[in-house]
């Protein structure tokens, strides 16, 4: 069945493997278009972080000061809010996918499973990325000062990017568990809070005892003291094996979970 050929849009036809392979870039190129489409999710996505941000640095900032330039300290942890944010959007597409009747039209055209949500998961990145570097600009404006150096900025944009990638995977897995896009954006409700009980706005030793343990144990806090770590020039200690192992994990097991649960979504 590999070397069957198939047509494709023009007239020209494709084997069937190479059509195949031809399917992600399609997939991406329409969940772009789709995602450009709905402006109110798009501008959420790319200005509450910004607003966020903004909010926590002149509201809040002078109560909740971690010492020294507050912004710089918090610039890393929004960082991962948008990648919250973003996640939400993509349970929100692949839910709408399973539930509106495409997916159906796809599987009829040979295209794989893992097209149709790497898809999704590609767009997230690129609305991460968008967001990441109007957060960067607006809090380059209100006093962010960095001290990496060029491997340090490599470095922290390779675990951010990670994390995104994780984070998408899993929100792609919590679209296919959700029956409506309702349903789909509560799943997501957890990973847009973790930031909240980490290192993200104050420091741990600053929370009850009782709270510290599950901030230091959970994957936002080692992701956001990398990030700090490098992006400030301090000290980064075993954070970035564990964020790492983190963000394999969640990564690991989302593709894994996504791809059984696509195959019991369309059997």
């Amino acid at each position: 069945m590999s070397d069957i050929a198939i047509e494709v849009r023009g007239g020209r036809t494709l084997p069937r493997s190479s059509a195949r392979l031809a399917a992600f870039p399609a997939m991406a190129a329409r969940c772009l278009r789709l995602s450009s489409r709905s402006v109110d999710a798009l501008m959420t996505s790319l200005m509450l972080p910004v607003v966020l941000m903004l909010l926590f640095v002149y509201v809040f900032g002078g109560a909740l000061s971690a010492g020294g330039n507050y912004v710089s300290y918090l610039v890393p942890g929004v960082l991962l809010l948008c990648a919250g944010f973003g996640a939400a959007n993509t349970a929100v597409s692949v839910s709408q996918d399973m539930t509106g009747g495409i997916v159906d039209r796809f599987r009829s055209l040979d295209v794989p499973a893992r097209a149709i949500l790497a898809g999704h998961v590609a767009v997230s990145i690129v609305r991460n990325t968008a967001s990441t570097i109007l957060v960067l600009g607006v809090a380059f404006l209100i006093g962010f000062r960095p001290h990496a150096s060029a491997a340090g900025w490599v470095a922290a944009g390779g675990i951010l990017l990670l994390f995104v990638l994780a984070i998408s995977w899993l929100s792609a897995t919590a679209g296919l568990l959700a029956r409506s896009a309702e349903a789909a954006s509560g799943f997501t409700f957890g990973v847009m809070f973790l930031p909240y009980p980490s290192s993200t706005f104050v420091p741990i030793a600053t929370m009850p005892g009782w709270l510290q343990s599950f901030a230091r144990n959970q994957p936002v806090t080692p992701v956001v003291e990398t990030m700090r770590g490098l992006l400030l020039g301090t000290p980064v200690g075993a954070a970035p094996w564990r964020a790492l192992a983190w963000c394999a994990g969640i990564l690991l097991a989302s593709a894994a979970a996504s791809g059984a649960l696509f195959r019991l979504r369309t059997r």
